[in-house]
Protein backbone atom coordinates (compact mmCIF):
# COMPACT_ATOMS: atom_id res chain seq x y z
CA UNK A 1 0.00 0.00 0.00
CA UNK A 2 1.65 3.22 -1.19
CA UNK A 3 2.04 6.07 1.29
CA UNK A 4 1.78 9.76 0.42
CA UNK A 5 4.74 12.07 -0.06
CA UNK A 6 5.19 15.51 1.49
CA UNK A 7 5.24 17.27 -1.87
CA UNK A 8 1.98 18.36 -3.48
CA UNK A 9 3.13 17.72 -7.06
CA UNK A 10 4.27 14.18 -6.27
CA UNK A 11 0.92 13.27 -4.68
CA UNK A 12 -1.05 14.79 -7.55
CA UNK A 13 1.04 12.88 -10.09
CA UNK A 14 0.44 9.63 -8.18
CA UNK A 15 -3.32 10.01 -7.98
CA UNK A 16 -3.59 11.26 -11.58
CA UNK A 17 -1.81 8.13 -12.75
CA UNK A 18 -4.60 6.06 -11.15
CA UNK A 19 -7.36 8.05 -12.90
CA UNK A 20 -5.45 8.78 -16.10
CA UNK A 21 -8.13 7.20 -18.31
CA UNK A 22 -11.13 8.50 -16.36
CA UNK A 23 -12.72 11.49 -18.11
CA UNK A 24 -14.73 12.34 -14.98
CA UNK A 25 -11.62 12.99 -12.84
CA UNK A 26 -11.30 16.60 -11.74
CA UNK A 27 -8.66 18.49 -9.73
CA UNK A 28 -8.38 22.04 -8.47
CA UNK A 29 -5.12 23.60 -7.22
CA UNK A 30 -5.53 26.78 -5.19
CA UNK A 31 -3.88 28.95 -2.58
CA UNK A 32 -5.19 28.91 0.98
CA UNK A 33 -5.20 31.31 3.91
CA UNK A 34 -3.19 28.69 5.79
CA UNK A 35 -0.09 29.81 3.89
CA UNK A 36 0.28 26.64 1.76
CA UNK A 37 -1.06 25.51 -1.58
CA UNK A 38 -3.73 22.85 -1.66
CA UNK A 39 -5.42 20.64 -4.26
CA UNK A 40 -8.78 18.90 -4.20
CA UNK A 41 -9.50 15.87 -6.42
CA UNK A 42 -12.88 14.27 -7.11
CA UNK A 43 -15.00 12.57 -9.77
CA UNK A 44 -17.52 14.75 -11.56
CA UNK A 45 -21.03 13.40 -11.09
CA UNK A 46 -20.10 11.45 -7.96
CA UNK A 47 -19.14 14.34 -5.66
CA UNK A 48 -21.14 17.51 -5.10
CA UNK A 49 -19.41 20.58 -6.53
CA UNK A 50 -21.39 22.77 -4.15
CA UNK A 51 -20.05 20.93 -1.11
CA UNK A 52 -16.49 21.15 -2.46
CA UNK A 53 -16.85 24.84 -3.32
CA UNK A 54 -18.65 26.03 -0.16
CA UNK A 55 -17.45 23.44 2.36
CA UNK A 56 -13.82 23.04 1.30
CA UNK A 57 -12.37 25.69 -1.05
CA UNK A 58 -14.07 28.81 0.39
CA UNK A 59 -13.25 28.19 4.09
CA UNK A 60 -9.65 27.26 3.22
CA UNK A 61 -9.14 30.49 1.28
CA UNK A 62 -10.50 32.51 4.21
CA UNK A 63 -8.60 30.58 6.91
CA UNK A 64 -5.89 31.95 9.23
CA UNK A 65 -2.25 30.90 8.58
CA UNK A 66 -0.88 27.53 9.72
CA UNK A 67 2.18 25.51 8.73
CA UNK A 68 4.04 22.21 8.79
CA UNK A 69 2.66 18.74 9.28
CA UNK A 70 -0.12 20.09 11.49
CA UNK A 71 -1.82 21.91 8.62
CA UNK A 72 -4.07 18.96 7.73
CA UNK A 73 -5.16 18.40 11.33
CA UNK A 74 -5.80 22.14 11.79
CA UNK A 75 -7.87 22.27 8.59
CA UNK A 76 -9.94 19.23 9.61
CA UNK A 77 -10.61 20.52 13.14
CA UNK A 78 -11.09 24.26 12.66
CA UNK A 79 -11.47 25.19 8.99
CA UNK A 80 -13.47 22.80 6.83
CA UNK A 81 -17.25 22.90 6.92
CA UNK A 82 -17.81 19.42 5.53
CA UNK A 83 -19.72 17.03 7.77
CA UNK A 84 -17.17 14.18 7.72
CA UNK A 85 -13.41 14.58 7.31
CA UNK A 86 -10.84 11.79 7.76
CA UNK A 87 -7.07 12.03 7.65
CA UNK A 88 -4.99 9.34 5.94
CA UNK A 89 -1.52 8.70 4.58
CA UNK A 90 -2.54 5.80 2.36
CA UNK A 91 -3.09 6.39 -1.37
CA UNK A 92 -5.37 3.32 -1.65
CA UNK A 93 -7.74 4.75 0.99
CA UNK A 94 -8.00 8.01 -0.96
CA UNK A 95 -8.69 6.19 -4.25
CA UNK A 96 -11.45 4.11 -2.64
CA UNK A 97 -12.99 7.24 -1.14
CA UNK A 98 -12.95 9.13 -4.44
CA UNK A 99 -14.58 6.19 -6.23
CA UNK A 100 -17.42 6.21 -3.68
CA UNK A 101 -18.12 9.92 -4.18
CA UNK A 102 -15.69 11.56 -1.77
CA UNK A 103 -13.07 14.27 -2.36
CA UNK A 104 -9.34 14.05 -1.58
CA UNK A 105 -7.61 17.19 -0.24
CA UNK A 106 -3.79 17.51 -0.43
CA UNK A 107 -1.57 20.16 1.17
CA UNK A 108 1.91 21.12 0.01
CA UNK A 109 4.54 20.03 2.49
CA UNK A 110 2.17 17.65 4.29
CA UNK A 111 2.18 13.85 3.93
CA UNK A 112 -1.34 13.57 5.37
CA UNK A 113 -4.31 14.04 3.07
CA UNK A 114 -7.94 14.56 4.01
CA UNK A 115 -10.78 12.43 2.67
CA UNK A 116 -13.98 14.49 2.65
CA UNK A 117 -17.52 13.16 2.46
CA UNK A 118 -18.85 15.12 -0.55
CA UNK A 119 -21.26 12.63 -2.10
CA UNK A 120 -23.65 14.37 -4.44
CA UNK A 121 -24.79 11.92 -7.11
CA UNK A 122 -28.40 12.10 -8.18
CA UNK A 123 -31.00 9.47 -7.35
CA UNK A 124 -34.38 8.58 -8.82
CA UNK A 125 -36.17 9.78 -5.71
CA UNK A 126 -39.07 8.31 -3.77
CA UNK A 127 -41.72 6.77 -6.02
CA UNK A 128 -44.37 4.09 -5.64
CA UNK A 129 -43.09 0.68 -6.81
CA UNK A 130 -44.94 -0.33 -9.98
CA UNK A 131 -44.83 -4.04 -9.15
CA UNK A 132 -46.05 -3.58 -5.56
CA UNK A 133 -48.69 -0.89 -5.83
CA UNK A 134 -51.51 -0.95 -3.28
CA UNK A 135 -54.96 0.63 -3.06
CA UNK A 136 -54.53 1.46 0.63
CA UNK A 137 -51.27 1.92 2.51
CA UNK A 138 -47.94 3.77 2.20
CA UNK A 139 -46.96 4.79 -1.34
CA UNK A 140 -43.22 5.27 -1.00
CA UNK A 141 -40.65 2.88 -2.43
CA UNK A 142 -36.90 2.43 -2.33
CA UNK A 143 -34.53 3.95 -4.88
CA UNK A 144 -31.00 2.99 -5.98
CA UNK A 145 -29.08 4.70 -3.14
CA UNK A 146 -28.73 2.22 -0.28
CA UNK A 147 -27.94 4.80 2.40
CA UNK A 148 -31.18 6.63 1.60
CA UNK A 149 -33.04 3.33 1.74
CA UNK A 150 -31.63 2.75 5.22
CA UNK A 151 -32.91 6.20 6.22
CA UNK A 152 -36.40 5.29 4.95
CA UNK A 153 -36.36 2.17 7.13
CA UNK A 154 -35.12 4.27 10.05
CA UNK A 155 -38.12 6.58 9.68
CA UNK A 156 -40.38 3.53 10.13
CA UNK A 157 -38.43 2.11 13.10
CA UNK A 158 -37.17 4.97 15.24
CA UNK A 159 -35.35 2.86 17.80
CA UNK A 160 -31.64 2.44 18.68
CA UNK A 161 -32.33 -1.30 18.49
CA UNK A 162 -32.18 -0.99 14.67
CA UNK A 163 -28.71 -2.04 13.46
CA UNK A 164 -27.03 -1.81 10.07
CA UNK A 165 -23.70 -3.36 9.11
CA UNK A 166 -21.80 -2.69 5.89
CA UNK A 167 -19.96 -5.27 3.79
CA UNK A 168 -18.17 -4.58 0.50
CA UNK A 169 -18.68 -7.24 -2.20
CA UNK A 170 -17.36 -7.33 -5.78
CA UNK A 171 -13.70 -7.14 -6.78
CA UNK A 172 -14.35 -4.44 -9.36
CA UNK A 173 -17.74 -3.00 -8.46
CA UNK A 174 -16.89 -2.63 -4.72
CA UNK A 175 -20.61 -2.65 -4.00
CA UNK A 176 -21.69 -1.59 -0.52
CA UNK A 177 -24.03 -4.23 0.95
CA UNK A 178 -25.87 -3.56 4.20
CA UNK A 179 -27.35 -5.98 6.73
CA UNK A 180 -30.27 -4.40 8.57
CA UNK A 181 -31.91 -5.99 11.61
CA UNK A 182 -33.31 -5.39 15.09
CA UNK A 183 -30.72 -6.45 17.65
CA UNK A 184 -33.17 -7.80 20.22
CA UNK A 185 -35.18 -9.84 17.69
CA UNK A 186 -32.81 -11.20 15.03
CA UNK A 187 -31.19 -14.53 15.84
CA UNK A 188 -27.37 -14.34 16.23
CA UNK A 189 -27.17 -17.70 14.49
CA UNK A 190 -29.09 -16.30 11.52
CA UNK A 191 -26.79 -13.28 11.32
CA UNK A 192 -23.71 -15.47 11.51
CA UNK A 193 -25.01 -17.68 8.71
CA UNK A 194 -25.73 -14.70 6.43
CA UNK A 195 -22.33 -13.11 7.05
CA UNK A 196 -20.56 -16.42 6.45
CA UNK A 197 -22.27 -16.93 3.09
CA UNK A 198 -21.64 -13.34 2.01
CA UNK A 199 -17.97 -13.57 2.97
CA UNK A 200 -17.51 -16.54 0.62
CA UNK A 201 -18.70 -14.60 -2.46
CA UNK A 202 -15.93 -13.94 -4.98
CA UNK A 203 -17.32 -12.14 -8.02
CA UNK A 204 -16.30 -9.22 -10.23
CA UNK A 205 -19.37 -7.12 -9.53
CA UNK A 206 -22.73 -7.02 -7.80
CA UNK A 207 -25.21 -4.86 -9.73
CA UNK A 208 -28.41 -6.08 -8.09
CA UNK A 209 -29.43 -8.00 -5.01
CA UNK A 210 -30.45 -10.93 -7.22
CA UNK A 211 -26.71 -11.66 -7.60
CA UNK A 212 -26.61 -12.22 -3.84
CA UNK A 213 -29.91 -14.08 -3.92
CA UNK A 214 -28.61 -16.72 -6.32
CA UNK A 215 -25.25 -17.04 -4.55
CA UNK A 216 -26.34 -17.42 -0.91
CA UNK A 217 -29.91 -18.78 -0.99
CA UNK A 218 -30.93 -22.23 0.20
CA UNK A 219 -32.15 -24.68 -2.42
CA UNK A 220 -30.35 -23.08 -5.37
CA UNK A 221 -32.18 -25.41 -7.79
CA UNK A 222 -35.56 -25.06 -6.14
CA UNK A 223 -38.45 -23.60 -8.13
CA UNK A 224 -39.58 -21.66 -5.07
CA UNK A 225 -38.06 -18.51 -3.63
CA UNK A 226 -36.21 -18.95 -0.35
CA UNK A 227 -35.37 -15.23 -0.02
CA UNK A 228 -37.99 -12.50 -0.07
CA UNK A 229 -37.75 -9.45 -2.32
CA UNK A 230 -39.48 -6.09 -1.96
CA UNK A 231 -39.14 -2.43 -2.91
CA UNK A 232 -41.29 -1.10 -0.06
CA UNK A 233 -39.86 0.30 3.21
CA UNK A 234 -43.03 -0.59 5.16
CA UNK A 235 -42.70 -4.24 4.12
CA UNK A 236 -39.05 -4.35 5.22
CA UNK A 237 -39.95 -2.72 8.54
CA UNK A 238 -42.67 -5.31 9.11
CA UNK A 239 -40.24 -8.14 8.35
CA UNK A 240 -37.65 -6.71 10.75
CA UNK A 241 -40.29 -6.57 13.47
CA UNK A 242 -40.76 -10.32 12.97
CA UNK A 243 -37.05 -10.99 13.56
CA UNK A 244 -35.95 -11.20 9.94
CA UNK A 245 -32.83 -9.67 8.41
CA UNK A 246 -32.88 -7.32 5.41
CA UNK A 247 -30.05 -7.19 2.85
CA UNK A 248 -29.65 -3.95 0.90
CA UNK A 249 -27.18 -3.25 -1.92
CA UNK A 250 -26.12 0.03 -3.46
CA UNK A 251 -27.45 0.55 -6.97
CA UNK A 252 -30.76 -1.33 -6.69
CA UNK A 253 -34.14 -0.63 -5.06
CA UNK A 254 -34.78 -4.33 -4.41
CA UNK A 255 -34.18 -5.46 -0.82
CA UNK A 256 -33.84 -9.10 0.26
CA UNK A 257 -35.42 -10.43 3.46
CA UNK A 258 -34.60 -13.71 5.21
CA UNK A 259 -35.86 -16.16 6.29
CA UNK A 260 -38.59 -16.46 3.66
CA UNK A 261 -41.41 -18.95 4.17
CA UNK A 262 -43.77 -20.60 1.68
CA UNK A 263 -46.81 -18.87 3.23
CA UNK A 264 -45.34 -15.45 2.36
CA UNK A 265 -45.98 -16.15 -1.33
CA UNK A 266 -49.69 -15.76 -0.60
CA UNK A 267 -49.47 -12.70 1.61
CA UNK A 268 -50.11 -9.30 0.07
CA UNK A 269 -48.62 -6.02 1.26
CA UNK A 270 -52.15 -4.64 1.50
CA UNK A 271 -53.44 -7.41 3.79
CA UNK A 272 -52.43 -5.45 6.87
CA UNK A 273 -53.88 -2.11 5.76
CA UNK A 274 -57.45 -3.26 5.15
CA UNK A 275 -60.14 -4.96 7.22
CA UNK A 276 -59.10 -8.47 8.26
CA UNK A 277 -62.25 -9.97 6.70
CA UNK A 278 -61.36 -8.67 3.25
CA UNK A 279 -57.70 -9.62 3.70
CA UNK A 280 -58.66 -13.18 4.70
CA UNK A 281 -60.91 -13.60 1.66
CA UNK A 282 -58.13 -12.43 -0.63
CA UNK A 283 -55.63 -14.78 0.94
CA UNK A 284 -57.92 -17.81 0.65
CA UNK A 285 -58.48 -16.93 -3.01
CA UNK A 286 -54.71 -16.90 -3.60
CA UNK A 287 -54.31 -20.40 -2.15
CA UNK A 288 -57.26 -21.60 -4.22
CA UNK A 289 -55.88 -19.98 -7.38
CA UNK A 290 -52.50 -21.66 -6.81
CA UNK A 291 -54.28 -25.01 -6.76
CA UNK A 292 -56.26 -24.09 -9.88
CA UNK A 293 -53.37 -22.80 -11.93
CA UNK A 294 -51.16 -25.87 -11.45
CA UNK A 295 -53.93 -28.50 -11.40
CA UNK A 296 -56.70 -27.62 -13.84
CA UNK A 297 -54.87 -28.45 -17.12
CA UNK A 298 -53.39 -31.66 -15.70
CA UNK A 299 -56.67 -32.93 -14.20
CA UNK A 300 -58.66 -32.08 -17.33
CA UNK A 301 -56.10 -33.83 -19.55
CA UNK A 302 -56.06 -36.90 -17.28
CA UNK A 303 -59.85 -37.16 -17.34
CA UNK A 304 -60.00 -36.61 -21.08
CA UNK A 305 -57.34 -39.18 -22.01
CA UNK A 306 -57.38 -41.81 -19.23
CA UNK A 307 -60.56 -41.55 -17.17
CA UNK A 308 -63.41 -40.68 -19.52
CA UNK A 309 -65.83 -42.69 -17.35
CA UNK A 310 -65.37 -40.21 -14.50
CA UNK A 311 -66.74 -37.39 -16.64
CA UNK A 312 -70.50 -36.74 -16.84
CA UNK A 313 -71.89 -37.92 -20.17
CA UNK A 314 -72.96 -34.49 -21.38
CA UNK A 315 -69.55 -33.00 -20.49
CA UNK A 316 -67.73 -35.85 -22.28
CA UNK A 317 -69.87 -35.39 -25.38
CA UNK A 318 -69.35 -31.63 -25.31
CA UNK A 319 -65.57 -31.99 -25.04
CA UNK A 320 -65.51 -34.59 -27.81
CA UNK A 321 -67.60 -32.29 -30.00
CA UNK A 322 -65.24 -29.34 -29.60
CA UNK A 323 -62.28 -31.57 -30.51
CA UNK A 324 -63.77 -32.59 -33.82
CA UNK A 325 -61.33 -31.74 -36.62
CA UNK A 326 -58.47 -30.66 -34.32
CA UNK A 327 -55.25 -32.07 -35.88
CA UNK A 328 -53.23 -32.32 -32.64
CA UNK A 329 -53.43 -34.64 -29.65
CA UNK A 330 -54.77 -33.26 -26.38
CA UNK A 331 -51.28 -33.22 -24.87
CA UNK A 332 -49.75 -31.23 -27.73
CA UNK A 333 -52.74 -28.91 -27.78
CA UNK A 334 -52.44 -28.23 -24.05
CA UNK A 335 -48.67 -27.62 -24.13
CA UNK A 336 -48.93 -25.29 -27.14
CA UNK A 337 -51.66 -23.22 -25.47
CA UNK A 338 -49.64 -22.98 -22.23
CA UNK A 339 -46.60 -21.83 -24.22
CA UNK A 340 -48.62 -19.26 -26.20
CA UNK A 341 -50.08 -17.95 -22.94
CA UNK A 342 -46.61 -17.46 -21.46
CA UNK A 343 -45.42 -15.72 -24.64
CA UNK A 344 -48.35 -13.30 -24.46
CA UNK A 345 -47.71 -12.60 -20.77
CA UNK A 346 -43.99 -12.02 -21.29
CA UNK A 347 -44.50 -9.84 -24.36
CA UNK A 348 -47.17 -7.79 -22.62
CA UNK A 349 -44.86 -7.23 -19.65
CA UNK A 350 -41.88 -6.12 -21.80
CA UNK A 351 -43.75 -3.82 -24.16
CA UNK A 352 -44.88 -0.24 -23.38
CA UNK A 353 -48.02 -0.24 -21.25
CA UNK A 354 -50.43 0.98 -23.94
CA UNK A 355 -49.13 -1.56 -26.47
CA UNK A 356 -49.23 -4.32 -23.85
CA UNK A 357 -52.97 -3.84 -23.32
CA UNK A 358 -53.55 -3.90 -27.08
CA UNK A 359 -51.50 -7.09 -27.41
CA UNK A 360 -53.52 -8.75 -24.64
CA UNK A 361 -56.80 -7.97 -26.39
CA UNK A 362 -55.54 -9.13 -29.78
CA UNK A 363 -53.93 -12.32 -28.40
CA UNK A 364 -56.72 -13.24 -26.03
CA UNK A 365 -59.75 -12.47 -28.17
CA UNK A 366 -58.87 -12.21 -31.85
CA UNK A 367 -56.20 -14.92 -32.14
CA UNK A 368 -57.96 -17.25 -29.66
CA UNK A 369 -61.30 -16.99 -31.42
CA UNK A 370 -59.69 -17.42 -34.84
CA UNK A 371 -57.77 -20.51 -33.65
CA UNK A 372 -60.99 -22.14 -32.38
CA UNK A 373 -62.92 -21.34 -35.56
CA UNK A 374 -60.04 -22.69 -37.69
CA UNK A 375 -60.14 -25.96 -35.66
CA UNK A 376 -56.50 -25.58 -34.63
CA UNK A 377 -57.43 -25.90 -30.95
CA UNK A 378 -60.58 -26.97 -29.14
CA UNK A 379 -62.69 -24.44 -27.27
CA UNK A 380 -62.75 -26.56 -24.11
CA UNK A 381 -58.95 -26.80 -23.90
CA UNK A 382 -58.63 -23.08 -24.59
CA UNK A 383 -61.01 -22.34 -21.70
CA UNK A 384 -59.14 -24.67 -19.34
CA UNK A 385 -55.74 -23.12 -20.10
CA UNK A 386 -57.18 -19.60 -19.92
CA UNK A 387 -58.68 -20.26 -16.48
CA UNK A 388 -55.33 -21.65 -15.36
CA UNK A 389 -53.51 -18.57 -16.68
CA UNK A 390 -55.91 -16.10 -15.06
CA UNK A 391 -55.65 -17.89 -11.72
CA UNK A 392 -51.86 -17.69 -11.92
CA UNK A 393 -52.03 -13.88 -12.06
CA UNK A 394 -53.23 -13.90 -8.44
CA UNK A 395 -49.84 -15.15 -7.21
CA UNK A 396 -47.15 -13.23 -9.17
CA UNK A 397 -44.42 -14.23 -6.69
CA UNK A 398 -44.75 -17.85 -7.86
CA UNK A 399 -44.80 -17.16 -11.59
CA UNK A 400 -41.75 -19.23 -12.54
CA UNK A 401 -42.68 -22.09 -10.20
CA UNK A 402 -46.26 -22.15 -11.50
CA UNK A 403 -45.15 -22.49 -15.12
CA UNK A 404 -42.85 -25.46 -14.49
CA UNK A 405 -45.31 -27.16 -12.13
CA UNK A 406 -48.12 -26.75 -14.63
CA UNK A 407 -46.09 -28.28 -17.46
CA UNK A 408 -44.67 -31.06 -15.27
CA UNK A 409 -48.07 -32.10 -13.96
CA UNK A 410 -49.53 -32.04 -17.49
CA UNK A 411 -46.81 -34.42 -18.70
CA UNK A 412 -47.32 -36.77 -15.74
CA UNK A 413 -51.10 -36.69 -16.19
CA UNK A 414 -50.78 -37.48 -19.91
CA UNK A 415 -48.54 -40.43 -19.03
CA UNK A 416 -50.24 -41.96 -15.96
CA UNK A 417 -53.55 -40.12 -15.67
CA UNK A 418 -54.71 -39.03 -12.22
CA UNK A 419 -52.10 -41.29 -10.66
CA UNK A 420 -49.41 -39.23 -12.40
CA UNK A 421 -50.99 -35.99 -11.18
CA UNK A 422 -51.07 -37.28 -7.59
CA UNK A 423 -47.49 -38.49 -7.94
CA UNK A 424 -46.41 -35.00 -8.99
CA UNK A 425 -48.27 -33.37 -6.09
CA UNK A 426 -46.69 -35.83 -3.65
CA UNK A 427 -43.21 -35.11 -4.98
CA UNK A 428 -43.90 -31.36 -4.66
CA UNK A 429 -44.96 -31.70 -1.02
CA UNK A 430 -41.93 -33.88 -0.20
CA UNK A 431 -39.52 -31.40 -1.77
CA UNK A 432 -41.13 -28.47 0.07
CA UNK A 433 -40.94 -30.36 3.36
CA UNK A 434 -37.19 -30.79 2.95
CA UNK A 435 -36.55 -27.14 2.04
CA UNK A 436 -35.18 -24.57 4.49
CA UNK A 437 -34.57 -20.83 4.40
CA UNK A 438 -31.51 -19.98 6.48
CA UNK A 439 -32.32 -22.60 9.07
CA UNK A 440 -36.10 -22.03 9.18
CA UNK A 441 -38.35 -24.82 7.80
CA UNK A 442 -39.85 -23.54 4.54
CA UNK A 443 -43.35 -24.85 5.33
CA UNK A 444 -43.43 -23.33 8.80
CA UNK A 445 -46.01 -23.14 10.39
CA UNK A 446 -47.84 -25.60 8.11
CA UNK A 447 -45.63 -28.58 8.97
CA UNK A 448 -46.01 -28.09 12.73
CA UNK A 449 -49.18 -26.02 13.12
CA UNK A 450 -49.99 -24.12 16.28
CA UNK A 451 -52.95 -21.91 17.09
CA UNK A 452 -50.86 -18.73 17.08
CA UNK A 453 -48.76 -19.80 14.11
CA UNK A 454 -51.80 -20.31 11.87
CA UNK A 455 -53.33 -16.90 12.64
CA UNK A 456 -51.49 -15.26 9.74
CA UNK A 457 -51.32 -18.15 7.28
CA UNK A 458 -54.58 -19.05 5.52
CA UNK A 459 -56.40 -16.19 7.22
CA UNK A 460 -55.35 -12.78 8.50
CA UNK A 461 -56.85 -12.49 11.94
CA UNK A 462 -57.22 -9.16 13.82
CA UNK A 463 -54.05 -7.69 15.29
CA UNK A 464 -55.38 -8.28 18.79
CA UNK A 465 -55.31 -12.04 18.15
CA UNK A 466 -51.78 -12.26 16.72
CA UNK A 467 -49.79 -12.38 19.94
CA UNK A 468 -46.58 -14.07 18.80
CA UNK A 469 -43.97 -13.72 16.08
CA UNK A 470 -42.94 -16.58 13.71
CA UNK A 471 -41.39 -19.59 15.40
CA UNK A 472 -37.85 -18.94 14.07
CA UNK A 473 -37.70 -15.74 16.17
CA UNK A 474 -35.63 -15.47 19.34
CA UNK A 475 -38.34 -13.34 20.98
CA UNK A 476 -41.77 -14.80 20.24
CA UNK A 477 -43.90 -12.27 22.13
CA UNK A 478 -45.34 -9.65 19.77
CA UNK A 479 -47.87 -8.26 22.24
CA UNK A 480 -49.44 -9.20 25.54
CA UNK A 481 -52.94 -10.62 25.70
CA UNK A 482 -55.44 -8.09 27.06
CA UNK A 483 -58.13 -10.39 28.40
CA UNK A 484 -60.41 -8.80 30.94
Amino acid sequence: MKELEAGLEENLAAIQSVFATDAAFRRRIFGTGLGVRAAVCYLDGMASQEIIREGVIRPLMLAAPASGETVAAHAAEAVLWATEVTGTKQMETLVTGILSGGAALFFDGCSTALLIDAKGFRSRGIQEPENESVLQGPREGFDEVAIQNLAMIRRKLQTPDLCSEQITIGKRSQTAVYLCYLRSLASPRLLEKIKHRLSKIEIDGVLDTNYLNELIRDGKRSLFKTMGTTERPDVVAAKLLEGRVAILANGTPVVLTVPYLFAENFQSDEDYYVNFWGASIGRLLRYFCFFLTVSVPAVYLALLTHHQRLLPTFLLLSAAGTRGGVPFSSLVECLVLILVLEILKETGARMPQNLGHTLGIIGGLVVGQAAVEARLVSASMLIVVAVSGIAGLMIPRLRAAVFFLRVGLVLLAAWLGLAGYLLGISFLLISLTGTESFGAPYLQPLESPTVQGMKDTFLRLPWGKMLTRPAFNRNLTRQRSKKK
